[in-house]
């Protein structure tokens, strides 16, 4: 755990609370010197108080206790050919059902208007099929899943695509 991250934390929630450290203090029942030594990364807040803490900053203990920074629980781990196949199944249940079947029109239409797109496009053209498994590892790093990188680096042609989804990576703290 960085005690400095820790306390910029604490310090950057009071602030934009409008309080100074001896108001925090009175709220918590303490010192405004034992607010300032958690600010400057000397001590940590008694976990006693770490929930009344987070209840006065209106946070969570773990945004406190992490400088902020997001804490990651992976849901599930997608791999590109799971993302390449599960919009491939959407062709494939297109001919199997009908394209007029109303359940397959009801899931192009969703998909449609939820991405301001037209993923039929996609069953006909490699790009535009590339750009929806971009979008889709996109959403489901957004939605906690794990890819892995090298995963990612094998399996675009196109390389700013790949970069678009390496960088989302990185920005969910997957290197």
């Amino acid at each position: 755990m960085d005690m400095n991250a820790v306390g910029r934390q604490i310090a950057d929630l009071r602030r934009a609370k409008r309080m100074t450290q001896a108001d925090l203090g009175e709220r918590l029942g303490i010192t405004f010197q034992a607010v300032s030594k958690w600010e400057r990364g000397e001590t940590l807040p008694d976990t006693a108080i770490l929930p009344e803490l987070a209840a006065v900053l209106e946070t969570t203990a773990d945004n406190i206790l992490s400088g902020g920074q997001r804490i990651v629980v992976y849901t599930k781990k997608l791999t590109m050919e799971d993302l390449r196949r599960a919009i491939r199944c959407l062709d494939d249940m297109g001919r199997l059902m009908g394209r007029d079947n109303p359940i397959y029109l009801a899931a192009v239409e969703g998909i449609n208007t939820r991405m301001n797109s037209e993923i039929r496009d996609a069953f006909s053209d490699k790009h535009i099929f590339e750009v929806f498994v971009a979008e889709a590892a996109i959403q489901g790093l957004m939605a906690g899943a794990y890819l892995d990188p090298t995963d990612v680096r094998n399996n675009f042609e196109s390389v700013k695509l790949r970069d678009i989804v390496l960088n989302k990576c990185t920005e969910y703290g997957i290197k």
